[in-house]
């Protein structure tokens, strides 16, 4: 049976243009899109101090909720907030988490201050008042999330989170050295000072990453792609796009597949992380069970903005002790106290939800899975979003699977804590152990797809259309060097904050690789609208054994997705690395932007910015594994199917529409035959990628080949 559904892949953070793409489909800013974005870009500047702004100072010190409650249109959401506020809050200071509950339900709150505000003053001035007087984390968080959603702010351009919030992203070496050049006793460290820029006026700081100095177990041995800033903001943005406890008429895009945007995207991270696991001579992602001691440690090297410590843990972890004996206080998070039976209770309502073919709602109504609409109730109550059929029975699996895998302590205090590293989403991918527990969690996805079998051929073939053959240009990766600003590390005074004068940067190698060309032989019988998608898989496993597609299928990463318009006869169709929309280029600095954006407001250059479905997109950097020098072979997979009603649209935050083909055809489905499996229309290309230690080696080099 084929499910109908709408492919999700929506941008929303942040990307100025930075670099050119084959085909630009940037927006040029107005005179009102730019005023906006001045101002928002101003609540985000030091958020771990007071602002300075004087407009700043006499809005913060006029704002009244009580007795204005007409500037919301949705007034009960600003009362519940200021009730918070007057009565128990998060202190400003103290480490926010949104897994903590008490947390979430603050910084919701505030969302709905920011997001039910009946005109743009209202946001501005409501978001201005929460930077003075709001927890940093509270109102980061929630701004980032109001700004994506709310009708005031439609397509406004967020800062990097990574400079936002440094600590996050950066070993507590690299925060340290910036603070000591703040307070000019620099001098330690002289091979620093090698790292020269005409062009920049500020200090240049060298970035390692984690594993550099601590590494407590083999599985942390992949920093290089786990602590990509890229790819930890990424998916940072993909939950402040779509949030897991977010309301559905407060989604920016079509809620009823909300739950299907989050499989996808946990499966496609599982794939893109096996990829380059097998460039580094590893093999699938190791299984783990909560009855036993967790082998894998971790030590985050990371410290937050107020000095607390990230937590670590050791090696071979006993998740039961920590979880019911090793808790502290049930007064305030009793529900973490039992993290251990909880998850253990989730995973078993889940088995059994599978294996009865429904699931309960709080009426006792069954509610079946294998239907037309069935894989989308499921992700639901994998989630547990609000669009579950019943979230108290089939739990928070993640809020307390995270708590528990990260092996952080039970506060005395709730607002005494020290969440782990798998308690953000800006650092979740850095622990081995989150690669590790949403590939458990597929197994609810794959024991579904299983019992909904294999497609049958006649749904794969598109018939009279047979892909002949695909080209592919050398597929060459390499590291350079990529810029960060840490300015937001530290502490300045006014006077610095006004006229931001302090300069610190980040110096990181980051993967890359060289944009390639592919080409598409397909030949037609007659003209036809054509839905073609790309997929780069593993051929062999770490031993060098070929790995067969039907125990390999769910390990493709998707590349590229279009639609093209089939001429009757032979058809070349080609395209570049660079075209995709799955991808997005590097990030413009905090200070760039707002350079750009005051330059464009005065008169200057334009401001130009992407849609918002290019601002969740994977990292461009990071479309292909690392490889080997010497060259690791892989697998492109084509298909061509036929299109059915795909639409783009950039105002709905949806990319690619389609109301026929799931959104991970043809690979939601297991294989039980290759041979019903390859039909015509589809084609399968090895190909090799090559590592060179540095693009100017690539350069070099690159004639040889």
């Amino acid at each position: 049976m084929r499910t109908a559904t709408v492919v999700l892949l929506a941008g929303v953070c942040a990307l100025a243009v930075a670099t050119p793409v084959s085909k630009q489909e940037y927006k040029i800013a107005d005179k009102v899109f730019l005023e906006k974005e001045k101002d928002v870009l101003r609540l985000f500047e030091y958020v771990n101090q007071p602002a300075y702004y004087k407009d700043f100072i006499e809005i913060a010190k006029d704002f009244k909720f009580d007795g204005h409650w007409d500037q919301w249109t949705q007034p009960q959401y600003a009362k519940e907030f200021y009730h918070y506020y007057e009565h128990d809050i998060l202190p400003q200071g103290e480490v926010f988490s949104v897994f903590y509950p008490e947390h979430l339900k603050q910084a919701v709150a505030l969302f709905r201050v920011f997001y039910y505000a009946k005109d743009f003053e209202t946001f501005f001035k409501s978001a201005v008042w929460a930077r003075q007087h709001v927890n940093e984390g509270i109102f980061v968080y929630a701004l980032s999330v109001a700004v994506i959603h709310s009708q005031w702010t439609n397509e406004l351009v967020l800062p990097p989170i990574y400079e936002i919030y440094p600590q996050f992203f950066f070993t507590d070496e690299v925060i340290h050295k910036a603070q000591q050049y703040k307070q000019h006793y620099w001098g330690t460290y002289e091979h620093e000072k090698e790292i020269k820029d005409e062009s920049y006026k500020g200090y240049t700081i060298q970035a390692n990453y984690s594993g550099w100095y601590m590494n407590v177990h083999p599985e942390q041995s992949m920093t290089y792609f786990t602590e990509d800033v890229g790819l930890n903001s990424y998916y940072y943005y993909l939950n402040i796009f779509a949030p897991f406890w977010m309301e559905s008429k407060e989604l920016k895009y079509d809620a009823s597949f909300r739950g299907q945007f989050f499989y996808y995207r946990h499966q496609q991270l599982l794939a893109r992380y096996y990829l380059e696991r097998l460039s580094n001579g590893k093999g699938e992602i190791p299984h783990f069970d909560f009855e036993h001691p967790i082998e894998t440690g971790f030590y985050p090297s990371l410290t937050y903005g107020n000095g607390l410590k990230f937590p670590t843990r050791p090696n071979h972890a006993n998740l039961y002790y920590h979880g019911v004996h090793g808790e502290q206080n049930y007064k305030w998070f009793g529900n973490y106290s039992n993290s251990y039976t909880y998850v253990k209770d989730y995973e078993r309502r889940l088995r059994d939800a599978l294996d009865n073919g429904w699931v309960y709602t709080p009426e006792g109504k069954q509610v079946f899975l294998y239907t037309k609409d069935g894989f989308q109730t499921l992700c639901n109550l994998v989630e547990s979003n609000p669009d579950s059929p019943h979230g108290r029975f089939y739990g928070d699996i993640q809020v307390f699977a995270r708590h528990l895998l990260g092996y952080s302590y039970f506060p005395l205090d709730q607002y005494k804590v020290a969440p782990s590293a798998l308690e953000h989403f800006e650092t979740s991918l850095r622990d081995p152990m989150f690669f590790q527990f949403y590939k458990r969690m597929m197994y609810y996805f794959h024991q579904y797809q299983n019992y909904m079998g294999p497609y049958e051929r006649q749904y794969l073939n598109f018939d009279g259309v047979k892909v002949e053959d695909v080209q592919v240009d050398r597929l060459i990766t390499f590291f350079d060097y990529y810029y960060s600003d840490l300015s937001h590390s530290v502490a300045v005074d006014e006077k610095e904050f006004v006229e931001d004068t302090f300069e610190v940067r980040a110096r990181q190698f980051r993967l890359n690789h060289k944009p390639f060309n592919y080409k598409i032989n397909v030949v037609s019988e007659k003209a036809k609208e054509a839905f073609v998608k790309v997929f780069i898989g593993p051929k062999y496993d770490e031993y060098g054994r070929e790995i067969d597609m039907e125990d390999n299928y769910m390990n493709f990463f998707e590349l590229d997705r279009f639609t093209y318009s089939l001429q009757a006869g032979k058809n070349v169709i080609e395209r570049n690395s660079r075209e995709s929309k799955f991808f997005s280029v590097d990030r413009t600095t905090y200070k760039q932007l707002y350079k750009q954006v005051l330059t464009a407001y005065n008169g200057g250059e334009a401001f130009k910015y992407y849609p918002m479905y290019k601002y969740t997109s994977f990292p461009q950097r990071l479309m292909l594994p690392k490889g080997e020098y010497g060259g690791k072979t892989y697998q492109f997979y084509v298909i061509v199917s036929e299109s059915h009603g795909h639409e783009e649209s950039s105002t709905t935050a949806q990319y690619l529409v389609d109301t026929k083909y799931t959104i991970g055809y043809p690979f939601d489905r297991p294989i039980k035959f290759e041979h019903d499996f390859f039909v015509p229309n589809s084609y399968v290309k090895d190909v090799v990628i090559y590592h060179k230690n540095t693009e100017e080696e690539m350069n070099t080099t690159w004639s040889k080949y």
